[in-house]
């Protein structure tokens, strides 16, 4: 990697680093691709007269913003192609890896939830949303940052939030999470674990549904699972099995932690390996609505890294070595 010519130059990239990536990671939905685009972010600061430079932060946001544009339109097409359901890739939000998430609107706009219907905008619609409701970015700040005009800047934000309110969507864009939900974790794996069918459904919302995203590289349901007892008897399953597979595939070592993975309560399983998957719940009104399931190996490292400096995980079951 090259070096900028001043030392000063790199502290000034790493102090934007933390919120280059919050950013990037809400545009792109991936922590890996945010990782590189703020590498690819760093080069072009490194190569850039710094004299011509006024103010560092709005230069890096606008390279940034652009390079996040261009990898949305490649990500789109690969999307497409994405064996079973594509989510967004997990990140433990207790740290400050994702910026400040102090509000309503902070913590909505990483959960898997917005994530996904993110997706149903333009690249352009998602940067504007996001730089306004996550990063609260007056719509003069935006227009320089798009190269736009600011009455543009508006028009876009409007359209992007009536797609995002629109009839599929008949939750509220930003909601309140109550802290209680944080025990619906231990509580699910507790019911699941037990085999009680009956505890497992009382958590259930009546038309819950589950996704599995494996991206053809791990075992995954390729289809979402509706209903409660639907889903119910499929988590039975999974979880009477999984013991038996981790024994057979991986060897001894299974760990269960709860945690809290994109501002929603979340079951984090690991083996010795690595990280195994991260099923993560969306919760309304005390039951859980929506289980999103991510075992492809590539979305499971990031979160890796973060468990053992997690603050709020909880370990509930390890198996015993033998």
């Amino acid at each position: 990697m090259p070096a900028p010519s001043h030392g000063h130059d790199v502290s000034e990239f790493e102090a934007q680093r933390p919120r280059l990536f919050a950013i990037a990671y809400r545009l792109l939905g991936s922590a890996t691709e945010a990782e590189d685009a703020v590498q690819d972010a760093y080069l072009r600061w490194n190569d850039a007269d710094h004299s011509l430079i006024t103010t560092p932060a709005a230069w890096l946001t606008k390279v940034l913003t652009n390079l996040c544009l261009n990898r949305l339109t490649a990500a789109r097409t690969r999307r497409e192609a994405y064996v079973g359901p594509w989510l967004p890739e997990p990140v433990m939000t207790p740290d400050s890896s994702l910026g400040p998430l102090e509000t309503v609107e902070q913590r909505e706009s990483v959960s898997m939830a917005l994530l996904i219907l993110l997706e149903r905008l333009t690249p352009a619609e998602r940067a504007v949303f996001v730089l306004r409701e996550a990063f609260s970015y007056r719509h003069r700040e935006i227009a320089d940052v798009l190269d736009v005009s600011e009455a543009n800047s508006q028009q876009v934000y409007r359209r992007a939030r009536q797609r995002l309110k629109s009839e599929e969507n008949s939750r509220p864009l930003f909601e309140a999470r109550p802290e209680k939900h944080g025990r619906i974790a231990e509580l699910f794996f507790a019911a699941a674990r037990s085999g009680d069918l009956t505890d497992l459904e009382r958590l259930l919302a009546d038309d819950v549904t589950a996704w599995s995203d494996g991206g053809g590289k791990a075992g995954a349901a390729r289809r979402p699972i509706i209903g409660v007892t639907r889903v119910a008897r499929y988590l039975q399953g999974l979880y009477r099995q999984i013991d038996t597979v981790v024994e057979e595939r991986v060897g001894p070592g299974l760990t269960v932690y709860s945690a809290e993975v994109n501002a929603d309560p979340a079951l984090v399983i690991t083996t010795n390996n690595g990280p195994l998957a991260v099923v993560v719940f969306e919760v309304h009104d005390a039951r859980i609505a929506s289980i999103r399931t991510i075992v492809n190996p590539d979305k499971l490292p990031f979160i890796g890294a973060q468990l053992p400096h997690a603050d709020g995980s909880k370990l509930l079951w390890s198996s015993q070595p033998r």
